[in-house]
Formats: structure tokens, C-alpha cells, sequence
């Protein structure tokens, strides 16, 4: 069953998209000035992030709302991981000779990789 994630606004600063405020970059930093109508949560300044925007447990870290991924290095951890539902994702520092031989054992344990090797 495909799991969907709850969407929430862009949290961007105040004045962003301003015509006289061009350097206003679009990030989030938390209000704190005294007059600050966004940290009063005015209406009509923009939404503020808050725990309501939070997913559910069964929802949260996964890709694509499918499955939980877990970063793999050798194939100790490649072997932990079978039987679970959880997908597997090659370190980033892996040979391409490793990642061809962990990519043979993963398909006879049958266990999912997410970045595989073409």
C-alpha cells in the first residue's frame, strides 16, 4: 500500500518576493523581532512551521511514500537488512567493483536496492 504524504506550504521569510526587497532569499529563519507580524501569526503573512505539519509514524522517512530506505557500505550490513522491508541504498564512497558484487548478493537474498548499478 503506497503511503501519501501530507503537503505544507512554502515557509519563507517575510518581504520574500517583495519588488524592493530582491536580496530576500527564500528560506525559513524564525521570526524574533518585537513587531514582527509573522511571529504574531498574523493573518494574510505567510504560514509558519509548527508540529501540525508533522506526517504520521508510518509515513515519515520514507521515498516516494513506498519504503524506508538504509544506507549500505559492505556486506555485513547488505545481509542485516534481509528479511526486512526496508530498501537499500549504496554509500556514496563505493567502488563500482563492490557495488557489483553487493548488487549479485542483494539479488540472491532478495533484497532491494534503490541506486543500483545499470
Amino acid at each position: 500500500m503506497k503511503m501519501i504524504k501530507k503537503r505544507h506550504p512554502r515557509f519563507n521569510v517575510p518581504n520574500y518576493g517583495a519588488k524592493k526587497r530582491k536580496r530576500v532569499l527564500a528560506r525559513w529563519r524564525k521570526q524574533r523581532g518585537v513587531d514582527n507580524k509573522k511571529r504574531i501569526y498574523k493573518s494574510g503573512y505567510g504560514a509558519v512551521p509548527n508540529i501540525g505539519y508533522k506526517n504520521s509514524e508510518k509515513a515519515r522517512f520514507r521515498k516516494n511514500g513506498i519504503e524506508l530506505e538504509k544506507v549500505v557500505h559492505n556486506e555485513r550490513e547488505l545481509l542485516q537488512m534481509e528479511g526486512s522491508e526496508v530498501v537499500a541504498k549504496f554509500a556514496h564512497d563505493i567502488s563500482l567493483r563492490k557495488r557489483t558484487a553487493l548488487q549479485e548478493v542483494a539479488d540472491k537474498k532478495g533484497i532491494k536496492i534503490s541506486n543500483r548499478v545499470r
